[in-house]
């Protein structure tokens, strides 16, 4: 059973970060951290073209409901969800996605748009797993590292990880 089974949910959270800040890095990519984290920005990164990131990440050990506010998320170019899902207890290494925010502006049955208009909730951007939802996710799956495309995007890398 992979350790990561008994860390608290904070710890989780954590831990997922600084696996994510160490695949950008092994990407060749600098990585920044804030002073403060209210404003949903984990970290950010520099592409070796120069351009900035701005990455928020969340840890999943269950396919439930997972939301983001959106006023902690906003929808644009250089925002990025960094999603590690830590689903195989035998597997020491989480699933990996990135996710660009604007992902959301075409929901679907994963990725949904909670507007809560007139409501006591905050407007959030959600993901909606199940095991039907699962294949809406796959193509933004990280293999090993991820790049800048030609149109200064991040983009996961497709080659499988080696043994």
């Amino acid at each position: 059973m992979a350790y990561w089974t008994t860390l608290p949910r904070d710890q989780l959270g954590r831990y997922a970060e600084y696996l994510s800040r160490l695949l950008f890095a092994k990407s060749g990519m600098d990585v920044y951290l804030p002073e403060i984290d209210n404003k949903g920005i984990d970290f950010v990164v520099r592409s070796s073209g120069g351009h900035f990131y701005e990455i928020q990440c969340k840890a999943r050990r269950q396919l439930n409901y997972s939301f983001i506010e959106k006023t902690k998320f906003p929808v644009s170019d250089a925002r990025y969800l960094c999603l590690l899902l830590f689903l195989e207890a035998e597997k020491e290494d989480p699933q990996i996605f990135l996710i660009p925010s604007r992902t959301w502006e075409r929901p679907n049955a994963l990725f949904v748009d909670r507007r809560y208009e007139g409501k006591k909730s905050h407007p959030e951007w959600g993901l909606q797993f199940s095991v039907r939802n699962m294949p809406l996710l796959e193509c933004f799956r990280v293999h090993t590292t991820v790049k800048e495309g030609a149109n200064k995007t991040l983009q996961a890398t497709v080659a499988p990880f080696s043994s």
